[in-house]
């Protein structure tokens, strides 16, 4: 696959075609389990996430999963919304910049993180999924 050469900066539109790439990359057997998750790119995480989080910056987070872990649901869960995972474009492309990897790469590695985080994976298990996918 061809990696997209931009000539500005990569829009919200451009991540969410690098973040579906990504999802198309997953083995299929970790695809039927985010079914029903939504999927959004925004520029920075809101002022809510920085407090819950306790960031010093926008700037220090580049994706988020909010909802409930496979790992820890139950059917007696009362759900007062969708599971999402959230991806940040203005530090992703931030931390692009600095690193010199591909945003291909790093839309990649943060999304597929955020899935670990909804199915309740360990920080070894999702450096193995993303190993999987490629």
């Amino acid at each position: 696959m061809i990696a997209p050469r931009f000539t500005t900066a990569p829009t919200l539109a451009d991540l969410e075609v690098l973040a579906d790439r990504a999802l198309l990359s997953l083995p299929p057997r970790f695809l039927a389990p985010i079914r029903g998750v939504a999927l959004r790119i925004e520029d920075f995480p809101d002022d809510e996430v920085l407090e819950d989080m306790d960031l010093e910056s926008e700037f220090d987070i580049l994706g988020l999963y909010r909802g409930i872990d496979l790992a820890h649901r139950s059917v007696h869960d009362v759900r007062d919304g969708l599971d999402v995972i959230l991806l940040y474009r203005r530090p992703i492309l931030d931390y692009w910049c600095e690193t010199g990897e591909t945003l291909a790469d790093i839309v990649r590695h943060v999304l597929i993180h955020e899935i670990g985080h909804h199915l309740g994976l360990s920080d070894d298990d999702m450096e193995r999924i993303e190993d999987e996918a490629g």
